[in-house]
């Protein structure tokens, strides 16, 4: 059990990570500001019973997310529809690495270098919300599955599967803007 006259100390240092989350998540820096103070007051209320010793920022990013998801997505009229069975699999960066793959740089490290942070940013509020959170708490956040399936109360599998589709979906959009700039060549299909 945590000493909750410890939580400013403990808690107080996640703040910008939480309010990058929160950007990412809301897309608005009023809803992001509002989130993280509703995150902050629901952990300060339940610090008490917090495990000290265990990942505390893994437990603020399940409240953050939490939060969002019943927040947030119960503010919308219809939740968000996606048909993404036909997402294919576009290999954007193999295209790339073909004319730049001896640099020793990865392959996806090339390639994203040939993108604005703005495109990136708009490809990836692109996903839909589930997809959206897989990819931000583990490419961004750096989470592990586990902490993810955690966070999200999802199976890992679950995660995994979000994971690989979110990826490819940005995949997708992220070779939309590499064919608008003439970085890879349209592949006949």
């Amino acid at each position: 059990m945590a000493d909750q006259s410890r939580f400013v100390d403990d808690a107080m240092g996640y703040m910008s990570s939480l309010y990058s989350a929160a950007m990412r998540m809301t897309r608005n820096p009023q809803d992001a500001e509002d989130l993280v103070q509703e995150t902050y007051l629901k952990a300060y209320r339940a610090y008490g019973g917090f495990q000290a010793g265990t990942n505390l920022k893994a437990w603020l990013y399940r409240i953050l997310t939490n939060t969002f998801i019943n927040s947030y997505r119960a503010k919308r009229r219809r939740p968000e529809e996606t048909e993404l069975e036909d997402v294919e699999d576009l290999y954007l960066y193999r295209r790339l690495a073909g004319a730049e793959g001896a640099s020793g740089r990865s392959a996806e490290e090339e390639t994203l270098e040939h993108f604005t942070d703005d495109e990136v940013k708009r490809a990836l509020e692109s996903l839909p919300e589930s997809f959206r959170l897989a990819v931000l708490l583990a490419d961004v956040e750096g989470f592990s599955y586990k902490e993810i399936a955690e966070i999200t109360d999802v199976p890992i599998g679950t995660v995994m599967s979000r994971l690989h589709r979110g990826r490819k979906a940005l995949q997708k959009a992220l070779a939309e803007y590499g064919l608008e700039r003439g970085l890879v060549e349209a592949h006949p299909g």
